[in-house]
């Protein structure tokens, strides 16, 4: 997922450079949102794992 989102990050920052605003500010959105779903998922993996008594990798 955050493959996914560098992806779209760096398809937003080929679409400014290369002029094309509407596409760079779609892209960067969907980037901003798939990240912080990444975010909140690594979160409660991580809580998940800590309540099972694993310790952290």
């Amino acid at each position: 997922m955050l493959g996914w989102a560098l992806t779209f990050l760096v398809i937003a920052l080929i679409a400014g450079v290369l002029g094309f605003g509407g596409i760079a500010a779609a892209s960067a959105g969907i980037a901003k949102i798939i990240f912080y779903v990444f975010i909140i998922l690594f979160l409660v993996a991580m809580i998940a794992r800590a309540v099972r008594g694993k310790p952290p990798v």
